[in-house]
């Protein structure tokens, strides 16, 4: 319900995030969209890059036909290196283990990790963030508390994963800081 109600606001919001990762997607590339939710980010890349995709989420909430496969295991049932591109979209605050999944996306990944994520860098984005993920955790009963790291954590959590970070570009401002993150595998 929540997904469909604001459908074109999300649908806005990924052809600006396609814009954006136009320098480090190529055309026809398989893309994994790691916690794909409703699917409207996943797809709008599919459309935009002419792309072959596959959505995973441990829980199905497509509101969009995108293939899908379910995955409720810290380890995807996916072969190494299956995937050009791994597209990791708001997702990492909701995951109490952001090691472990971004692990698992160098593992399938070829090339790169796209990354957008929420930085609470200021008292007035940290309390939008906390409402953010009390809220989603209530709505969607997330079991995992929603944990939201600054610019300087995530950039020691890729270093420590091994992952060169290749490109950062702050994309909004407000009412939170979001951040693109390009990562080479």
């Amino acid at each position: 319900m929540y997904y469909r109600l604001f459908r074109k606001l999300y649908e806005r919001e990924a052809i600006r995030m396609c814009q954006k990762c136009r320098d480090f997607v190529r055309d026809g590339q398989r893309i994994l969209d790691l916690g794909c939710g409703p699917g409207i980010v996943g797809k709008t890349f599919q459309e935009f890059f002419r792309a072959e995709l596959l959505g995973v989420d441990i829980v199905d909430r497509r509101v969009v036909d995108i293939p899908f496969k379910l995955s409720g295991s810290s380890s995807l049932p996916l072969k190494d290196n299956s995937f050009d591109l791994v597209l990791i979209s708001y997702v990492l605050h909701h995951t109490g283990k952001p090691k472990v999944l971004l692990g698992e996306a160098k593992r399938v990944s070829r090339d790169k990790i796209i990354v957008f994520e929420d930085i609470p860098d200021t008292w007035i984005s940290g309390i939008f963030c906390r409402f953010h993920g009390f809220s989603f955790d209530k709505l969607f009963r997330n079991p995992t508390k929603t944990t939201f790291y600054s610019e300087r954590e995530w950039k020691e959590v890729f270093k420590q994963l091994g992952l060169n970070l290749l490109f950062s570009q702050r994309v909004n401002n407000f009412p939170v800081k979001k951040e693109l993150f390009v990562l080479g595998v």
